[in-house]
C-alpha cells in the first residue's frame, strides 16, 4: 500500500497544496514551523479520522476558511482509490470514497492503513492511561476497522451513563428530594457490558499478539539494553478465558453492581475499558517514572514500530511515518531504524536537516516551504 497523491485545501497551514509521492523513502524537508508535519498529520487523519496534535477539529482548519479538505490517492495491490475528506468544525464530517459520497465518514476506515511515530509519542510512556487507550484502539481500528463502531458506541454510553450520574449526584448535592432519577441506568448498564465487552476483548486479544513485537522492536532499537514488556490492566477482575465476550458482559454487569453506590456518590463510570491502562515495564521496572528520556523515545518508538510489525504479520502493508524522528537518535539509533524500516513499502521521513536521515533511507526528496512543497531529488 502507498499514497500515490496528497492534496489539501485550506488544511492547516495550506491554502491549497498537492503532492506527489512515491512507493519506499519519501523524505520532506524543510525549517521547522513550515507544514513538514501538517503533511503527514493530514495522512494519520485519514487513515484514523483523529489528529495525533489536537483533540478537536477546529485547528486543522486554516484560519478564515470554513472547511478543510483532504484528498488522497492510495494503491493497494495495483488498484487505486481516491478518499476525500471534508473537514466542517462543530459538524458531521463529509467523505466520499472513488467519487461517491459514503455514509458515514468513518467508512472510510480502512482505505489507508497507516503508522506514524511523531514527538508527541513520548506521552504513550510518560502520560496518563487515555493515551495508551488511544494507542490500543487506534491499533485495533487499523487492524481491524469494524471497531470504530464498537469503539463510537461504548463512547456513546459512556457519555449517556455518566451525565446520568452526574445529574443525579448534583441533585442530591442540592438537596432534591429524590437524589435523581436513576431508573434507567439498568438499560444503560446492559449496553455499557454489550460494547464494553466487546472493545475489551478485542483491546485483550491485541496485546497478546502485539506483546513479543514490543519486546523484538525495543530490543532492536535499544540494542538490547533493557527487556521491554506491556500487560493490560483492566478495572475489574477479569473471568477465564478472558477474550469470551460473554463472560466479559456479565464480569462488566458484575462489577457495575458492586461499583453502584460509589458511582453515585462520585457521579461518574468507575468500571468498564475506559478505565484500564496499559502498563509498559523495563526489565521489572514500571517504565513510566523510571525510564531516562532515550528509554522512553525508544521505548516510544518501539510501540509504533511494533504495531507497524503485527499489521505486517496480519498481511497489511501499511505506510510508515516517522515524524522529526532521527534529531532525537544518536547515530547508532539512527542506522538500526534505518534497517528496521527499509522494507516499508511507503515510508514518510520529515526532518530539518537532510544529513540527520541515513543514507539508505534518502530515497525521493521534497523541500517544503511556507504552503509549499517541491520535489527536489
Amino acid at each position: 500500500m502507498y499514497v500515490r497523491r496528497l492534496e489539501l485545501v485550506d488544511f492547516r497551514s495550506y491554502e491549497r497544496v498537492g503532492v506527489d509521492l512515491e512507493p519506499g523513502p519519501n523524505v520532506l524537508i524543510g525549517a521547522n514551523g513550515v507544514g513538514k508535519t501538517n503533511l503527514v498529520e493530514a495522512l494519520g487523519y485519514v487513515a484514523t479520522l483523529d489528529s495525533h496534535r489536537v483533540a478537536t477539529d477546529a485547528p486543522l482548519v486554516r484560519m478564515g476558511a470554513a472547511a478543510a479538505v483532504i484528498r488522497c490517492a492510495v494503491v493497494h495491490e495495483g488498484r487505486e482509490l481516491l478518499v476525500e475528506l471534508e473537514i466542517v468544525p462543530g459538524k458531521a464530517n463529509r467523505a466520499r470514497l472513488g467519487r461517491s459520497p459514503a455514509r458515514r465518514a468513518r467508512d472510510v476506515l480502512g482505505a489507508l492503513r497507516l503508522v506514524l511515530f511523531a514527538p508527541e509519542d513520548l506521552e504513550l510512556v510518560r502520560g496518563d492511561p487515555a493515551e495508551r487507550r488511544r494507542y490500543l484502539d487506534d491499533l485495533l481500528v487499523t487492524r481491524q476497522p469494524r471497531y470504530a463502531g464498537v469503539r463510537a458506541d461504548y463512547e456513546r454510553v459512556v457519555k449517556q451513563r455518566n451525565a446520568l450520574l452526574r445529574t443525579a449526584y448534583l441533585a442530591r448535592k442540592t438537596g432534591g428530594s429524590r437524589g435523581g432519577d436513576l431508573s434507567t441506568l439498568a438499560v444503560w448498564d446492559t449496553h455499557l457490558a454489550q460494547h464494553g465487552a466487546e472493545l475489551l476483548a478485542g483491546r485483550l486479544e491485541l496485546v497478546a499478539a502485539l506483546a513479543p513485537h514490543v519486546t523484538k522492536a525495543y530490543d532492536a532499537v535499544a540494542a538490547g539494553k533493557g527487556a521491554a514488556g506491556i500487560a493490560y490492566r483492566p478495572s475489574l477482575e477479569l473471568p477465564d478465558p478472558t477474550v469470551d465476550r460473554a463472560a466479559l458482559a456479565e464480569a462488566l454487569t458484575a462489577a457495575l453492581a458492586e461499583s453502584r453506590s460509589a458511582e453515585i456518590e462520585r457521579g461518574t463510570t468507575l468500571v468498564g475499558p475506559h478505565r484500564d491502562d496499559l502498563v509498559l515495564t523495563l526489565g521489572p521496572l514500571p517504565a513510566k517514572g523510571y525510564a531516562s528520556h532515550g528509554e522512553s523515545w525508544s521505548y516510544a518508538l518501539a510501540l509504533r514500530l511494533a504495531g507497524y510489525d503485527l499489521l505486517r504479520a496480519d498481511g497489511i502493508e501499511p505506510v510508515l511515518v516517522l515524524d522529526d524522528v532521527f534529531a532525537e537518535l544518536d547515530a547508532g539509533r539512527r542506522e538500526r531504524l534505518a534497517e528496521l524500516v527499509g522494507g516499508a513499502s511507503q515510508l514518510l521521513v520529515t526532518c530539518a536537516v537532510d544529513d540527520d536521515v541515513p543514507a539508505a533511507l534518502r530515497g525521493t526528496r521534497y523541500e517544503v516551504g511556507e504552503g509549499t512543497v517541491r520535489r527536489v531529488g
